[in-house]
């Protein structure tokens, strides 16, 4: 940075910077805790040679705090990708199982929202197409927030769903499935996207909307046709901001499909590829006989089902990440 030079190019300047910002406030956090330990063992090392259990209660509550803050740190450098403190667009799609995926994907929907009510992270969803007779049958959502997508990468893949369907008036036990997919925002900066690329189509929001949103044609589709990559937004009433967040969506979808090309290591951006059936899950949700969420990557299992729809599912992250 002392370099004469070193403002030539600026981008490069600019991350170069913002590099050595994250490297110093990652070793300043790993010396604060370092001497948060040291005081610790200095105070326990007192204790013992005075014989003096009176402040065992603060020693302990000392360790805890330094126990979470620990875990705490650890994540943040588990999170050091390329792409782990961007933004997040996350797609779900039911799989096999009809009205019941459908229903089980709108479930995961609500799953991801609250968790990122949960976490103080911004979520919205940004494309809805609901099923015909419950359900959702594809929905895409924005989470934004530091981090946002090193916490959900791991989401990636097919999740699971068995229980007593309600919608089958036997009363039979169904399994379904529904499929997730976590691809970091990217900036406009990193994908030139060509006007005669792209075909631009205007419909009228489907299914329930409110004032304007169902009564002109304000969605937005784009493809993108070297790719095929087809993205819609419709959850504006304005034709502007369903364009750009459209345009957002497919420049990161595009970016996606670019590094998957040029670079093995970041094959994990998308996961990998299987089919939204049995035997390709990464995480079994089991409402009935008994009720047990696991995660087959980890093995972590978690009995408190209506917690974890509720958006509680940090021990699965966590776990994932480390």
């Amino acid at each position: 940075m002392a370099s004469p030079a070193f403002w030539e190019d600026n981008r490069r300047a600019q991350s170069l910077v913002q590099e050595r910002s994250e490297l110093t406030r990652v070793v300043g956090r790993w010396r604060e805790l370092s001497v948060k330990a040291e005081e610790l063992r200095l105070l326990w090392e007192m204790a013992v040679e005075e014989g003096d259990e009176s402040i065992a209660p603060e020693i302990e509550d000392g360790l805890r705090r330094l126990r979470n803050s620990l875990e705490e740190f650890e994540l943040k450098v588990i999170l050091s990708g390329v792409h782990d403190k961007k933004d997040a667009i996350v797609s779900i799609h039911p799989g096999a199982g009809g009205t019941e995926s459908q229903d089980w994907a709108q479930m995961l929907v609500r799953m991801y929202l609250r968790w990122a009510e949960r976490a103080g992270f911004k979520a919205e969803v940004v494309d809805l197409l609901p099923g015909e007779e419950a359900g959702i049958k594809s929905a895409t959502m924005e989470v934004g927030g530091e981090y946002a997508y090193g916490y959900l990468k791991g989401e990636t893949g097919v999740h699971r769903l068995v229980r007593i369907s309600p919608f089958d008036a036997s009363r039979r036990r169904h399994t379904s499935f529904a499929s997730v997919s976590v691809i970091p925002e990217v900036e406009d900066v990193e994908v030139v996207v060509k006007d005669e690329d792209l075909r631009i189509d205007v419909f009228r929001s489907s299914g329930p909307g409110g004032q304007g949103v169902n009564t002109a044609d304000s969605a937005v589709r784009i493809t993108h046709l070297p790719s095929g990559i087809v993205v819609q937004c419709q959850n504006e009433r304005s034709q502007l901001r369903n364009r750009d967040t459209a345009l957002r969506i497919l420049r990161a979808r595009l970016y996606q499909v670019y590094e998957k090309k040029q670079r093995e290591e970041l094959a994990e951006l998308a996961g990998e590829k299987k089919e939204i059936a049995f035997g390709s899950q990464i995480r079994s949700y089991t409402f009935h006989p008994y009720q047990l969420i696991k995660d087959h990557r980890t093995g972590l299992e978690v009995g408190n089902v209506e917690a974890v729809m509720d958006g509680e599912i940090d021990p699965f992250i966590r776990a994932y990440l480390l």
